[in-house]
């Protein structure tokens, strides 16, 4: 199927859209608890709960609208509702919190998978987004492969040892700050890197 294109707030509204939403719902739901069928449920369990189903509908819309889906979306979905439901199943929300540690660290791992190899599996999937000659693609995936790990370690470190508040502060805004700011210090490397095709569309 053609990939169509999202438009730039269609497209911010489907991916940050259920991050923002979580967030709400915890701010005014984490004080409270929830009886289900015997069961005490906390308010972040509920939230997680609301999150997983929007998180799947924001994806389906996605797919429906640009008739595409990259292996990162599939897999932070699918790690979602893997760690979500075990936090729902265990009433447990340690699950939860670990999901983004799981989710950095497969990607690290992958990256890191294909350097080993001579090839950067970041070049398969962000191609047509991001033109770079060969040796800024491997450049790139190491920095990235590095930078997910790190995430992956500060996840870890933040539920571990800070409050369950920390941990979402951390995850709605901590998390995709730490990413925009990243690939804005790869600025020099784009414009080192980047082929005619790149420059030639400004």
């Amino acid at each position: 199927m053609t990939e169509k294109q999202a438009t730039p707030a269609v497209r911010a509204t489907l991916e940050y859209g259920p991050i923002i939403l979580f967030f709400v719902a915890y701010t005014f739901l984490k004080d409270r608890s929830f009886l289900v069928a015997g069961t005490e449920y906390s308010g972040f369990v509920a939230v997680t709960a609301l999150f997983i189903p929007v998180l799947a509908l924001a994806t389906l819309a996605m797919w429906k609208i640009t008739g595409y889906l990259s292996k990162m979306q599939i897999v932070t979905l699918v790690l979602v509702v893997a760690f979500g439901g075990m936090s729902i199943w265990f009433n447990d929300e340690r699950f939860f919190k670990m999901k983004p540690t799981m989710i950095y660290a497969l990607f690290a791992g992958i990256l890191g998978f294909g350097l080993m190899r001579g090839t950067s599996y970041l070049e398969a999937v962000m191609d047509r987004a991001l033109p770079l000659q060969r040796e800024g693609w491997m450049i790139l995936t190491k920095r990235l492969a590095l930078f997910f790990l790190g995430l992956a370690l500060a996840n870890e470190v933040i539920w571990r040892s800070m409050s369950t508040d920390a941990w979402v502060n951390f995850k709605t805004f901590g998390l995709p700050l730490a990413m925009f700011a990243f690939f804005m210090t790869q600025a020099g490397l784009f414009k080192r890197f980047g082929t005619e095709e790149d420059a030639s569309e400004g």
